[in-house]
């Protein structure tokens, strides 16, 4: 274990900036009120640092580091007087050096819970929900309301503040893991049919996007079906940790890590976390994997509250 996040929190997402793991976002599950935090931890002196938080907080972000910044995009966001989640376009940029926000081009598709991945410094943002109402993407849902799950891909161009659409994802889903080896982009698991996992079904697709020739292809399946995960690339492999998933008969968060090599299609079982996770936050320091918060079980059970402060690290061989 190591020092744990400053209370515990959910819906959040990490990146690592100069050996240091930025934590931010989160959502209050009895209000669907945005937190919008800003944390980070300092491996060299094992503290936690509150930082300037979001502008517009939000949960269910997407982001991604590029040159020493901190990309943010889309989200959910509360509407007034109302607990429901509602999708935004905001794109934001983060300096940790700096601790400023800069507001940026507004994503086509407003979106949340997909997934972002830098790419010879372009940012992918994969997948995501929205409201499924006609002419109007931005309306607040619930788990009773429609909604429509996506496979939409928009790239962003940091140095051009531009955005252009990519090929479609085959598979809509949120709540997914996707990551960049060698020119290539692979998304794994994610949601079907909903963004709340008490309507949602798991899958355990695997697609490999080539942004060169713009197409995607499907890679088969994953060990585990599941939504929620967290992770990162360590030396040509992605890692993939926690998660949750339920059915009719019962709802479980996962403590599994496991690695995917695309170069071989093998994947291989870990030591697992010492506390289940989902909805939580992971980011790589040299060969140490960081995970931290999110909840320890399936949400959607009334009046309980799962989230932790907990903070573990996965120590790999150099």
């Amino acid at each position: 274990m190591a020092p744990p996040l400053p209370f515990p929190i959910g819906e959040i997402m990490g990146n690592v900036v100069d050996g240091k793991w930025y934590v931010m976002a989160g959502l209050d599950t009895k209000t669907s009120r945005p937190i919008g935090v800003v944390y980070f931890f300092d491996p060299s002196t094992n503290i936690w640092t509150a930082k300037k938080p979001m502008l517009v907080p939000a949960h269910h972000i997407m982001t991604a580091s590029v040159n020493g910044k901190i990309y943010v995009f889309g989200g959910f966001v509360k509407p007034a007087d109302v607990a429901a989640w509602q999708p935004t376009d905001h794109s934001w940029v983060y300096d940790p050096a700096t601790d400023e926000w800069k507001e940026l081009a507004p994503m086509p598709t407003p979106r949340g819970a997909g997934w972002a991945v830098e790419l010879n410094g372009k940012i992918f943002v994969i997948g995501g929900a929205q409201a499924n109402v006609r002419g109007n993407p931005t309306a607040p849902f619930t788990p009773g309301t429609p909604q429509l799950v996506l496979g939409t891909v928009e790239e962003y161009d940091p140095a051009a503040n531009r955005w252009r659409a990519r090929a479609t994802m085959p598979t809509p889903r949120n709540h997914l893991l996707a990551a960049a080896v060698n020119g290539k982009i692979y998304a794994i698991g994610g949601r079907l049919g909903s963004a709340q996992i008490t309507r949602a079904d798991d899958t355990d697709v695997i697609e490999e996007y080539d942004p060169r020739m713009d197409l995607w292809n499907d890679l088969g399946r994953a060990p585990i079906r599941r939504s929620g995960m967290a992770g990162g690339v360590y030396h040509g492999k992605i890692y993939v940790a926690g998660g949750e998933y339920q059915d009719w008969e019962g709802a479980k968060a996962f403590w599994a890590v496991q690695s995917f090599d695309p170069s071989t299609g093998r994947w291989e079982n870990l030591p697992r976390m010492e506390l289940a996770h989902h909805g939580f936050a992971a980011g790589f320091i040299g060969n140490t994997m960081h995970i931290a918060g999110g909840g320890f079980q399936s949400d959607g059970m009334p009046d309980v509250d799962t989230k932790t402060p907990v903070h573990e690290v996965l120590q790999l061989d150099r």
